[in-house]
């Protein structure tokens, strides 16, 4: 059994055709044929229906291939290891950072990953909506900071660094109700709903939190989008720690609106399987923690 054929199995499961496994691995189809034959006739085990356009795995090849999944990973994992031991510190580490995160909560950790690594430049990218994921799946970054929605947990290794919550806001000058009576759809659907576009390219445009049938602006980053909100010009979502003050003088107030209640969301360091971090890259991995 050699890791190859691991590899094209793996390969033939994630594209779902032997075609896509040849054009992710730049091989052509018969090798790739060639390679799951090889294994099956080594292991004495089909691993693969044929019967359908689609191959799938047979029950013997389910039991397998959790298996080698299991190992692949752990191979993955070796590569990076012995990645980072002959290593020298990178130029140039890139972040991805989720827009609606706290910034002053990651700044002081990258303080001091620049006073111990002054010769690596650090490029920090603020992205909304799906822009972190999409930023790091094409290779433009090294990390990404951001909610796992949509991520491929088989592409890439994420732990929990902390919490937001984004809630409904307006200010007073919208004229809605005061009080803590919950805003029907109906009454919300002539205001507009101010969102913000997204950075990912169109796939990763806003598509929660949405109100249906309702006005909506778009604007390019939450900084604008507290300004046309502060002004009175719709309603929309904001991270608390973005209105704490606004919230604390009236400028702005929370809504009760049907079904758009405060929505907590876990935030996550995210780096690719596939790519190991360099020295400077794991220094700065290693100090996210999760924050209290």
């Amino acid at each position: 059994m050699k890791h190859d054929q691991l590899v094209a199995l793996e390969a033939i499961i994630s594209t779902g055709t032997f075609r896509g496994a040849a054009e992710r691995l730049n091989k052509s189809q018969s090798a790739i044929s060639h390679t799951i034959r090889q294994l099956e006739e080594e292991l004495d085990i089909v691993l693969l229906s044929r019967e359908a356009y689609r191959p799938s795995l047979t029950p013997a090849g389910e039991v397998f291939f959790r298996e080698a999944s299991r190992v692949l990973r752990q191979m993955q994992d070796l590569h990076s290891t012995a990645a980072r031991l002959r290593a020298q510190e990178e130029p140039e580490i890139r972040l991805a950072v989720t827009a609606t995160m706290d910034l002053d909560l990651l700044l002081p950790t990258l303080a001091d990953i620049g006073l111990a690594h002054p010769a690596t430049h650090i490029r920090l990218a603020m992205e909304m909506m799906g822009g972190p994921l999409a930023r790091l799946m094409d290779g433009t970054a090294d990390m990404a900071l951001a909610s796992i929605a949509g991520v491929p947990l088989d592409e890439v290794v994420a732990k929990p660094i902390g919490e937001i919550t984004i809630r409904p806001v307006a200010s007073p000058k919208l004229g809605l109700p005061s009080g803590n009576r919950a805003l029907s759809i109906s009454e919300m659907q002539c205001l507009i709903q101010v969102v913000t576009a997204g950075t990912g390219g169109a796939d990763h445009n806003q598509s929660r939190d949405l109100l249906p049938g309702g006005r909506k602006w778009t604007v390019s980053d939450l900084e604008a989008k507290k300004k046309v909100l502060i002004a009175g010009l719709g309603w929309g979502g904001l991270p608390d720690h973005m209105t704490v003050s606004e919230r604390s003088s009236g400028e702005l107030r929370e809504l009760n609106v049907d079904g758009f209640a405060p929505r907590n969301t876990v935030l996550f360091k995210i780096r690719r399987r596939d790519q190991p971090l360099g020295v400077v890259a794991s220094a700065l991995w290693d100090r996210l923690t999760p924050h209290r």
